[in-house]
């Protein structure tokens, strides 16, 4: 029984609804009119159905699928600019008591060196972040109510926002922990959190089950329900995500749509992010267990089909993904990428002894962070530190009627030009502050609102003469 209004998983997601859409687009994959129909409608960029996505991603037909990418980059540009906003994860522990198949921090793992920072040691590692630019973090940890209790999450966070080191701040916290209760979302809103992120990793409950068979994390429904209870908690902001590999990439796709449907249907508010993570190797999974997959041709057009079903959606791709495959996607969805990241417990104050192995998978962009700001200004984006909207209350239904109707781009472009232009005087090497003083000059002129235009350069000038954190 599929219904979107449901606070039921499997009945918002649907596994006979799923099936059918799976058939009915591997019947209409070549259905020009059709296909050009569900086109014509995604040109009013208000989005598409889970069941006319699907057929978008099925599309064989050369000529149809250039238009899906160029329609997919007009979104993107319509929604987002060249706007590319910047974060770093950080490890907090990675004690766990799942048994999840595809992750290292499996609790019957005995390889990986098991640790969970202090608060000194955070703020070491904070700091360390702060020094290399970033404003905005995603803090994650694994599922263990005795070492990662909640009461640790709340201190951890609470250290994060206390630390101003030099002209450094993390300005958000957005926060990746196991799905939990009503109650404990209430005291991360009350904490300051950005963005609550969980990713189903699969919607098919079948393959969810085989895949999670011990520990809380197994239950499917209180898995896939925890965004309906992060809401009823009062967080404004939700990011959802599948790990694409675990299962039939063209059922997590549909899923992931049919989840964005329910939010927005059930609670109001669609997802703040979407989130689209690949298997990768990590230590003590085998190799062969997971077939990836999804080539990178496929990869590229289930971002593009998602920023055509889910237009106001943020998109994110971290550093699981080459240099080459996040350049590929840039243009066709995402809005927020990772840079210098580590996905080992710590590692950024000081890089983990060799004899320790604490990563959760393997990172495939090694590139520092000022590598990858000048690597995006190269390609014509401005990278964005900007935290301004959560400190603005321009969160959930705020945010999304501003983004929906195309506003908040006269917020969001400045915002991100006074953002970089402190990055620049804070922490770029010499060749990314040249690349990125040009950029800011011929950025400005695009504003078109003279008075926002004037005040940014004015705001621009005044961090240049040493004064910092303006906003619109």
């Amino acid at each position: 029984m599929y219904n979107v209004m449901s606070p039921k998983a499997e009945e918002f997601i649907s596994d006979e609804e799923i099936l059918e859409c799976l058939d009915y687009a591997e019947k209409n994959k070549n259905n020009r009119a059709l296909i050009e129909q569900i086109l014509e409608k995604a040109a009013k960029m208000k989005g598409v159905s889970h069941k006319e996505a699907i057929v978008l991603l099925d599309c064989e037909l050369d000529d149809l699928n250039e238009k899906i990418y160029a329609l997919a980059e007009k979104i993107k540009k319509e929604f987002y600019g060249n706007r590319i906003v910047m974060f770093a994860p950080l490890y907090l522990s990675n004690y766990c008591i799942n048994g999840c198949e595809y992750c290292p921090y499996h609790a019957r793992n005995k390889h990986i060196t098991r640790k969970k920072m202090t608060q000194e040691e955070i703020r070491r590692e904070v700091i360390a972040l702060q020094d290399m630019g970033h404003k905005r973090l995603a803090i994650e940890a694994g599922e263990d109510p005795v070492n990662n209790p909640l009461e640790y999450i709340l201190d951890s966070i609470k250290t994060i926002y206390s630390i101003k080191h030099k002209n450094g701040a993390i300005r958000r916290v957005n926060v990746n922990i196991a799905a939990t209760t009503v109650e404990n979302y209430t005291r991360l809103k009350e904490a300051g959190i950005g963005t609550y992120i969980l990713f189903q990793e699969t919607y098919n409950k079948k393959s969810y089950e085989a895949l999670h068979p011990t520990g809380p994390k197994s239950d499917y429904a209180y898995h896939t329900e925890a965004m309906d209870r992060a809401r009823e908690g009062g967080i404004d902001d939700i990011g959802l995500g599948v790990l694409f590999g675990l299962n039939n990439y063209r059922y997590d796709f549909t899923g992931i749509i049919m989840h964005a449907e329910h939010l927005e249907a059930y609670t109001g508010v669609g997802p703040h992010t979407i989130s689209v993570p690949r298997v990768r190797r990590a230590d003590d999974i085998d190799p062969d267990m997971f077939d990836n997959g999804i080539s990178d041709d496929m990869f590229a057009k289930i971002v593009a089909c998602i920023r055509i079903a889910v237009p106001y959606t943020g998109m994110i791709v971290s550093t699981r993904e080459s240099a080459e495959s996040r350049k590929r996607v840039l243009h066709l969805g995402i809005s927020q990428i990772s840079g210098g990241s580590r996905t080992s417990v710590g590692g950024y104050a000081e890089p983990e002894p060799e004899e320790e192995n604490s990563a959760q998978f393997d990172v495939s962009d090694r590139r520092s962070l000022d590598e990858v700001v000048h690597w995006l200004m190269d390609l014509g984006y401005v990278p964005s530190f900007c935290t301004a909207c959560y400190r603005a209350g321009r969160t959930g239904d705020r945010f999304m009627s501003l983004l929906k109707s195309k506003q908040i781009i006269n917020c969001c472009h400045p915002n991100a030009l006074m953002t970089l232009k402190e990055y620049l005087e804070d922490y770029a090497s010499p060749e990314t502050k040249a690349v990125g003083e040009k950029l800011i000059a011929d950025e400005l002129k695009t504003i078109p609102n003279e008075t926002v235009r004037k005040k940014a350069a004015e705001y621009i000038e005044n961090i240049h003469e040493g004064q910092r954190d303006f906003r619109f």
